[in-house]
């Protein structure tokens, strides 16, 4: 239902339009979200698993009972430390980002890299072919001993199954499009800082926008396919595409047999998903073949109902909206921040001002610092789309899935009991972490709704 890439989640838009400029894309966090994005696709640090039989595959999930999230012993003791390790690297994460950062100030590294940048030619777009790889590259690689703990850690816990090769060739083509995007970025934010010191933020914002819809659009061509497989899902599944077409044409949004793809998910983790990505021409129902492996038919269908929802109730669109607010408050933040502190350190940094690229790395910092405080605001609006979705998928399977919500319950218990999910997250963590409810609630709130029996009309599928 959720996944880092899908156009919908303004999360994703502001990352990639606060961040590219420098490189970091949050991957770290990411990570550590998806144990609140329960069908997510990374994979989560944790501490040290108990010892136990190597490769044991994990125990058949267990159907709900009363309504409830039930793990066994075992699973329950590994979601806890899982998921709980998790929220702690997300904040590790944090804290050592914003130290590696001000150590590159601090240093001078970044002024070095900058004079290195300026010696070879005066042409500013060649510059930044030298500046922006070195920080990019820079600040990743600080980071890769966190992300490969966290890989080490998913395939002890078995969410992961992806081998060390594979694994680092993904990490590569991560900086290369990092790269890629961040020049992209950098260079104009330059030329606009240039042509308006004061109004940069503004005219910044206006460019974002596009880059970022364009971005989305041409995602699921040319960048999904760098990391996973995908084939047509009529070729092995014709079954569940008639059902799948059947349940589009029922919520008003049809979607053509060769717009719905499998995606080889099951060579890389143990982890499930389903989900509604693109834009326009590009948009496609994809799933993974570990939900048709470790889910029924018709909670699959769930699953895509609820994704469903996401367009029908118009959740693109206003995230897209929403995102921009934020977006454009963001900017300015940025610029009056980015103004006080050279006006503090710009000195013992040895940055010029502004435009100078060395200043590349103070945006940064506060990036950093500002979308950990954004967090709490992004995630909230978040799980107040999750919840309508969740109604809408309830709704829109009534009729067509016999006894859907208890086939909605059951999807979640699937997906609780084979991605680890925290049964009993703590509230501060919730509020500041989970893009979607506890995946508890969301069991107990499919389980009891019925608005049907009690003669009340639905609130969205009339």
């Amino acid at each position: 239902m959720e996944r880092c890439v899908c156009f919908h989640r303004f999360g994703v838009l502001l990352c990639l339009s606060l961040s590219l400029a420098t490189g970091i894309c949050g991957r770290t966090r990411a990570a550590v979200l998806a144990n609140a994005r329960p069908f997510s696709a990374q994979t989560l640090p944790a501490p040290r698993a108990p010892r136990e039989a190597p490769s044991a595959p994990p125990a058949a999930p267990q159907p709900p009972k009363s309504g409830e999230y039930v793990l066994s012993s075992d699973r329950y003791e590994k979601a806890v430390t899982y998921s709980r390790a998790a929220y702690t690297m997300y904040f590790v994460s944090v804290g050592l980002n914003i130290l590696a950062l001000v150590i590159l100030l601090r240093l001078g590294i970044a002024a070095k890299f900058r004079d290195w940048a300026e010696s070879v030619n005066d042409k500013r777009w060649i510059q930044a072919m030298i500046f922006v790889p070195l920080l990019v590259l820079t600040v990743n690689v600080v980071a890769l001993p966190l992300r490969l703990y966290g890989h080490v850690l998913s395939l002890r816990y078995e969410m992961s199954v992806e081998r060390w090769g594979s694994w680092l060739l993904d990490w590569t083509k991560e900086q290369l499009l990092m790269v890629g995007f961040a020049l992209i970025f950098a260079l104009m934010l330059s030329a606009i800082m240039r042509r308006s010191p004061r109004r940069w933020w503004l005219y910044l914002w206006l460019a974002a926008l596009p880059v970022v819809l364009f971005f989305v659009f041409i995602s699921p061509w040319l960048v999904d396919p760098l990391f996973n497989k995908f084939a047509p899902l009529q070729a092995e599944h014709r079954e569940l595409v008639a059902a799948i077409e059947n349940l589009t044409r029922h919520a008003g949004v049809p979607i053509p047999a060769e717009r719905m793809f499998l995606m080889r998910a099951s060579e890389k983790t143990n982890e499930v998903n389903a989900y509604v990505t693109g834009l326009g021409a590009s948009k496609r129902v994809v799933i993974w073949d570990t939900t048709i492996q470790k889910a029924t038919a018709n909670e699959t269908l769930f699953i895509v109902g609820h994704e469903l929802g996401h367009y029908v109730l118009g959740h693109i669109w206003k995230g897209f909206l929403f995102a921009a607010a934020l977006m454009l408050f963001g900017f300015y933040a940025l610029f009056r921040a980015l103004h006080w502190t050279l006006g503090r350190w710009s000195g013992i940094w040895r940055i010029y001002g502004p435009e100078d690229w060395a200043s590349f790395v103070v945006l940064l910092l506060l990036v950093e610092m500002g979308m950990f405080l954004a967090a709490p605001v992004e995630n909230g609006f978040s799980r107040i789309e999750e919840h309508a979705a969740d109604v809408y998928g309830l709704e829109v399977t009534h009729g067509i899935i016999p006894d859907s919500s208890e086939v909605a319950a059951q999807s979640f218990q699937v997906l609780g009991e084979v991605d680890l999910a925290d049964p009993n997250p703590p509230e501060f963590i919730t509020f500041w972490l989970y893009s979607h409810p506890p995946l508890g609630e969301r069991l107990v709130f499919a389980h009891s709704y019925d608005p049907w029996s009690k003669g009340e009309a639905p609130k969205y599928v009339k």
